[in-house]
């Protein structure tokens, strides 16, 4: 990867972090909108700090291990998000972007991923 690539990943993961913290503030505030949006809250922003891990690395396999971490954090956000949306707890319309973001940070990790296996 190179340092564009990685500036910009490690900026759109603390970007996406960002737009969570408000999406969950702005959830309604019953038991289940809580307890799912809290789970989102985590997983939504625990990307970039798995990433930022990554980036340290002192291995191939701890670079490996770190990226998949955040891979698998953004796919129990989209998860979450799901659940928000398909629970009628919020506007399905309000989280396009984010799902659309999810979705391509997802396919930067993965990328990652394929070109970190190439060079073990």
């Amino acid at each position: 990867m190179n340092n564009q690539n990685k500036s910009d990943l490690r900026s759109r993961t603390k970007s996406f972090a960002l737009r969570i913290v408000p999406l969950y503030t702005a959830l309604p505030k019953t038991v289940e909108a809580q307890v799912i949006g809290k789970q989102v809250l985590r997983s939504g922003t625990s990307v970039g700090a798995h990433y930022r891990e990554a980036a340290r690395a002192r291995s191939v396999a701890e670079f490996l291990s770190k990226i998949e971490g955040g891979f698998q954090e953004l796919e129990e956000t989209v998860y979450g998000l799901e659940l928000l949306t398909e629970a009628g707890l919020i506007n399905p319309s309000k989280l396009h972007n984010l799902f659309q973001e999810a979705e391509e940070l997802i396919s930067m990790l993965v990328a990652s991923v394929k070109t970190a296996k190439t060079h073990k």
